[in-house]
């Protein structure tokens, strides 16, 4: 019964010390190099184990590999035994390890690590870090774009974490974080013996659209197309070119950007100085169309000197047309000064002020009764628009079309292009507006009615019987006599005792020769007999009565 205790025992201890002596696998041990064959490294791990390593591995990226019998070595214990009886082990494994382990503490102490390029992979580059492989983005590897990264392979140098994670064996380093630590480094201190005012002198390094930078000695700074000249600049290129050394003054430091604004025209004259001395108000100056908007063109009256014509002062008759059809780039063109603000440096041209205004010129070449000829521009529901000299448009109104048809019916007759014949009745220049008249040609009832007056007695013709009166003509002008003034008897005011043809002597009581009418009344007619009979034959007090009266101026008429 002892004997068995004390076996048990023995196992117990013969366990333990298995325990204490087996290093666990997965984890990094000490080995001896015991001997160096096939390529290989035959490596002790303690308790009568042994494990292979490839020589490769011992190795740095590009390099022979540094390893002799009898050095000590680190292995990460993979397997304890295998179906040859070996350890598994690897030397790179446990490089790796430890590196992740000292590359997560120079994360979190966001201190840089030491590396070396040594691949080139999608997007990017492969770098070793001591036995943990990183990836480095194409983007991070300078500071600006690099076409050949030959020269950078193999070099150890210093690299910034910028993110890892250990489970899934990723790392991302940046080598251009370290460039720009060093390079804002650099820039602080040129920046800091720079001062806005100060003109210095600089390499143009680069152009773009929009400006030219410029090394000022280790920092650059932004020379803005718009601080090259006083004038207008359509590129930098037409100012600078890279290489050149040029002058420039700093005119604003970003103490927290570190961004430089630089300018040229600011070590020049400024031309807005003499601006009002050498174009007062209203006086004319041939400059060149610079640029071209909707609302308006840019002229240059001088380099540095640019005025506004906008779209409403370019043309007299071109009201809704786009600047670019009246003026082009590069044009030289007539303008006057409007206006000059010389806080906000806008000038006011203006072109249609050099030109006369073409109604006033209309007004005066085109007197009220001036026969006109134009085509048909435009017809609206008011009337017809009419094209004539100097580019403008005379507008005849629906009431002005015809006598004879309504405006409406009237209208119906025209169509866009045809030419037409009017008489001007009206020119008002202030809101540029011409009336003219299509009927006002037909002067034929001033014809007829010449030598028709109020109070003269004419003989009509019956064209017409309505309810109202009756329609009559008098050599081609037509009138109507309203049933009121058919007879001064009210019982003989009857339309239908007169009949189509008949002739009937009336009384002129109105021309209108705007309306073409003629006001005529038969009643009007046989007051005025009756009142010169009256005067003729004796008064009414000499005891004749009326009947005698007319019966006398009767026979007297036979």
């Amino acid at each position: 019964m002892a004997q068995n205790t004390s076996m048990e025992e023995f196992e117990a201890l013969l366990n333990e010390s298995f325990d204490i002596d087996t290093p666990d696998e997965g984890s990094v041990v000490k080995g001896r190099v015991l001997a160096i064959e096939a390529g290989q490294a035959i490596v002790d791990v303690g308790y009568k184990m042994e494990g292979r390593v490839d020589l490769k591995e011992f190795a740095e990226p590009g390099q022979a590999p540094e390893i002799n019998v009898g050095d000590e070595v680190e292995v990460y214990l993979r397997q304890v035994e295998n179906a040859r009886g070996e350890a598994v082990i690897s030397h790179e494994m446990a490089r790796r390890e430890a590196a992740w382990d000292r590359l997560e503490k120079a994360y979190a102490d966001e201190n840089r690590v030491e590396g070396a390029i040594f691949g080139r992979v999608k997007g990017g580059f492969t770098v070793d870090l001591g036995g943990a492989v990183a990836f480095l983005p194409g983007s991070q590897v300078d500071v600006r774009p690099v076409r050949d990264a030959g020269p950078l392979m193999g070099l150890k140098q210093p690299f910034q974490i910028l993110k890892m994670d250990r489970r899934r064996g990723n790392i991302v380093v940046s080598r251009r974080a370290i460039l720009e630590e060093s390079r804002a480094e650099q820039r602080a201190e040129v920046i800091g013996n720079l001062a806005e005012g100060q003109a210095v002198d600089g390499v143009v390094k680069n152009i773009t659209e929009y400006g030219a930078f410029v090394d000022l000695g280790g920092v650059d700074g932004l020379l803005h197309v718009t601080d090259m000249a006083w004038r207008r600049v359509n590129h930098p290129s037409e100012i600078v070119t890279i290489g050149e050394t040029i002058k420039v003054q700093v005119i604003k430091i970003n103490k927290e950007t570190h961004r430089i604004s630089l300018g040229m025209k600011q070590l020049q004259d400024d031309p807005w100085d003499t601006v009002e001395a050498k174009f007062p108000l209203d006086s004319t100056h041939t400059g060149r169309v610079t640029n071209i908007t909707d609302y308006g063109a840019f002229v240059e009256l001088e380099p540095g000197v640019e005025g506004l014509v906008h779209v409403s002062e370019m043309s007299w008759t071109k009201k809704n047309v786009h600047p670019g059809k009246i003026v082009s780039t590069s044009q030289e063109v007539e303008v006057m000064v409007l206006e000059i603000d010389t806080q906000k440096r806008r000038v006011s041209l203006g072109l249609k002020q050099t030109m006369r205004n073409p109604w006033e010129i209309f007004a005066e070449t085109h007197p009220e009764g001036t026969h006109v000829e134009g085509d048909v521009k435009n017809i609206t529901e008011f009337g017809l628009f009419v094209g004539l000299d100097g580019d403008i448009d005379g507008m005849v109104h629906l009431s002005d079309i015809s006598w004879d048809q309504r405006g409406e019916e009237a209208i119906q007759n025209y169509q866009k292009g045809d030419t037409v014949q009017a008489v001007v009745t009206e020119v008002d220049v202030e809101k540029e507006r011409i009336s003219l008249s299509i009927k006002a040609l037909d002067d034929s009832f001033t014809e007829v009615t010449s030598g028709v007056k109020r109070g003269s007695i004419i003989t009509v013709e019956v064209t017409a019987i309505e309810d109202g009166g009756i329609e009559v003509e008098y050599e081609g002008a037509k009138s109507f006599i309203r049933r009121s003034d058919l007879s001064r008897d009210r019982s003989e005011q009857r339309p239908e005792r007169f009949g189509v043809g008949n002739k009937v002597d009336v009384r002129v009581t109105n021309v209108d020769q705007k309306t073409r009418r003629l006001g005529l009344s038969i009643k009007a007619r046989e007051i005025a007999e009756e009142k010169e009979a009256v005067q003729q034959y004796g008064s009414s007090d000499s005891g004749a009565s009326l009947g005698d009266i007319l019966g006398a101026a009767l026979k007297g008429d036979d």
